[in-house]
């Protein structure tokens, strides 16, 4: 059976490690006598230059058609100064709500070969293994009202709405208790209850669905200030995080550090199974580094590791993938975000030869080398 992928490279790094993680996934199918079909459409600033908007409508077709969708990166600064409705990013935000995709997952695992990399203290970090269930179609990015205008008194303010319902918190703590069930069966939600009542609310329907549907989960509740510094502090005192959209967003970015780079960090968007699920690296696009062949590929890699396992059900062909990336980093290829200069035996290389090494891993593993 033929798997087919949209393939969104976006803009600015976008298409450079979009590329290597189809060289990787070529590879695997080589080695699993698989079958990969692509198909390739604008979005963000690409979208913008093709048809004036950042979701153009044949690439939103493209999505809802493919089996799964698989994004590089969206961002570019000479758009800058439209209008903030017609930027690129807004083609993700787009997309993330055509294919209706609320629970985004990030998995933060760490390697051993990684471990000097990390500003922390290897002891604080060796052996992390967590994941940040986060609430992908809701919140500040999305609620309404918001804007700038000029009040009564004449002064220029600025609004933006959090909101969110019963049904939007039930759906995604179902996520993540899932996902907890299947790890180490603790769950930490993440909010501010002391302060808004969009927390408050969350508190409670995530305390009702744990006590109703998953007695055997261990629940608890972290005000997200305390969460950020417990993140740095004692990161293995997590196992899942369930977070709202913004704070989900800046936690998640924050433990990307603990395995020494953001292109580390890959990512899941799923939905209700009606429609295909995205798959994106959690970085931005870095237009200075476009061309450059110089960004980690890796989190883009890891994020079709996960395609693998959540659209296409190959468990063992996602394990390939990152064995293979831990072999690599144990051989001491580095690119320059993760390349520790007092460490011996590493050595840099670029976004391609990166790529290469990973596909070569899959298709020699270590245990026939």
């Amino acid at each position: 059976m033929a798997h087919h992928i949209l393939l969104l490279p976006g803009d600015g790094i976008g298409p450079e490690i979009t590329a290597q993680a189809v060289k990787v996934l070529n590879a695997i199918a080589e080695r699993f006598k698989l079958t990969f079909t692509y198909d390739e459409a604008p979005i963000g600033g690409a979208g913008i230059a093709a048809s004036g908007v950042p979701l153009p409508d044949d690439t939103r077709d493209k999505a809802l058609k493919a089996d799964a969708v698989f994004l590089g990166a969206v961002g570019d600064y000479k758009y800058d100064d439209i209008d903030p409705k017609l930027r690129p990013e807004q083609g993700l935000l787009q997309v993330r709500q055509a294919l209706g995709v609320y629970a985004n997952l990030r998995p933060v695992s760490g390697y051993k070969a990684l471990t000097h990399t990390s500003t922390l203290k290897p002891e604080v970090i060796d052996g992390i293994d967590l994941l940040v269930v986060r609430e992908l179609t809701g919140g500040l990015y999305f609620g309404q009202p918001r804007g700038i205008e000029l009040n009564a008194q004449g002064v220029e303010r600025g609004f933006d709405t959090m909101e969110y319902t019963r049904p939007e918190i039930e759906r995604i703590a179902h996520v993540a208790f899932k996902a907890a069930q299947g790890r180490k069966k603790q769950l930490c939600s993440v909010d501010k209850a002391n302060v808004l009542k969009t927390s408050q609310l969350w508190r409670q329907v995530v305390t009702e669905i744990g006590e109703q549907h998953y007695p055997d989960v261990s629940l608890s509740h972290m005000y997200v200030d305390n969460a950020a510094m417990q993140l740095i502090r004692s990161p293995k005192q997590f196992d899942v995080m369930l977070t709202e959209n913004t704070f989900g967003d800046i936690l998640s970015d924050e433990a990307s550090m603990l395995t020494g780079s953001l292109g580390m960090l890959a990512s899941a968007s799923l939905g209700d199974g009606s429609k295909p699920f995205l798959y994106e690296p959690s970085h931005g696009s870095a237009p200075k580094y476009a061309g450059l062949n110089k960004v980690n590929p890796i989190a883009t890699i890891v994020s079709a590791a996960l395609m693998l396992r959540h659209s296409f059900n190959l468990p063992e062909a996602a394990n390939a993938i990152e064995q293979a990336i831990a072999q690599v980093l144990a051989d001491g290829l580095r690119t320059y975000d993760i390349m520790n200069d007092g460490e011996p035996g590493l050595k840099l290389v670029g976004t391609a030869e990166m790529g290469y090494a990973i596909a070569q891993a899959v298709l020699s593993p270590v245990a026939t080398r």
